[in-house]
């Protein structure tokens, strides 16, 4: 397996918000690139050439779009761009021991994130993620707008109050003043530590939470997957 990294390149990365490639930061994940030559082979390139092979050779190219929650066939390919989020647990319910072991965070030189580590992990700590942020922007609104809605929200933490007695919610969310006004009272933490570079702790202290409220979000969703807590309630949107 290769990874295309190009969207992260100041050039490709032209629609949507700019990222970092955050998995360099993890010294136990060794991963490939793929260069152009390795994509334009399965895919073609984006000139004339390119578009007259995906119009007259439709069949020499190697490239497979995600179209449902989960495609069991990928494991079957050989020689085929994926392209996709492939968000579903089942791609990782196997091995997520592994990607535990491997998905070692470095250690933050930020103590208000260790103490608030071992705060963490002295209750019955709930993550809830609330993304807002590039989702409120017109462009993404109708994709990814109207799912993880206030309602959703409420019944969520309603529903865990019910599970876990005693639960105290640790919050976390690209518009903390949105949640400083919206969630009120004793059994609430808003988790304001980490920033720029740093925002991925955040993921890091969802992960010791021993439950978690996920937005509609690839990053908490692996908030979750990496708490090793075998007796979680994990709350995500379909």
């Amino acid at each position: 397996v290769r990874l295309d990294l190009s969207w992260f390149d100041e050039s490709e990365a032209s629609i949507g918000t700019k990222r970092e490639l955050e998995l360099r930061y993890f010294d136990r994940l060794v991963f490939e690139a793929c260069n152009k030559e390795d994509k334009y082979r399965l895919t073609g390139n984006n000139g004339l050439t390119g578009k007259l092979r995906r119009k007259l050779f439709p069949f020499t190219v190697k490239h497979f779009r995600e179209s449902q929650m989960y495609h069991p066939e990928i494991f079957t390919f050989e020689n085929m761009y994926l392209s996709g989020y492939f968000a579903c647990e089942k791609y990782y319910a196997d091995i997520l021991y592994d990607l535990r072991e491997k998905i070692q965070f470095p250690k933050s030189e930020n103590l208000r994130n260790i103490e608030m580590a071992e705060e963490i992990e002295q209750c019955k700590a709930v993550s809830v993620h609330i993304r807002r942020g590039d989702y409120l922007n017109p462009e993404n609104a109708e994709m990814f707008g109207n799912i993880c809605t206030e309602q959703y929200y409420e019944s969520a933490i309603r529903f865990m109050k019910q599970q876990i007695p005693d639960a105290h919610f640790y919050l976390f969310s690209d518009d903390l003043e949105y949640v400083r006004e919206k969630y009120i009272g004793e059994e609430y933490t808003i988790v304001d530590i980490n920033h720029g570079k740093d925002s991925f702790y955040d993921m890091w202290l969802m992960s010791k939470c021993k439950h978690n409220i996920c937005a509609n979000s690839t990053f908490s969703f692996w908030g979750a997957r990496l708490n090793s807590n075998e007796n979680k309630v994990m709350i995500r949107p379909t």
